[in-house]
């Protein structure tokens, strides 16, 4: 089995910046992660997008 493709993008100016892998579960919450934006220029929250 292979994990479903989320994209992430940038609480603050909303660019879709990276991709991960997740598995594929019923009851999943969103991903919400630290990571850097390089239009921001610094370190943001990016959440899981449909």
């Amino acid at each position: 089995m292979s994990g479903k493709k989320t994209v992430l993008a940038c609480s603050v100016c909303g660019s879709r910046n990276y991709t991960k892998t997740t598995s594929q579960g019923k009851d999943q919450q969103r991903l919400t992660t630290n990571k850097f934006c390089k239009y921001c220029n610094k370190h943001t929250l990016h959440k899981e997008t449909k």
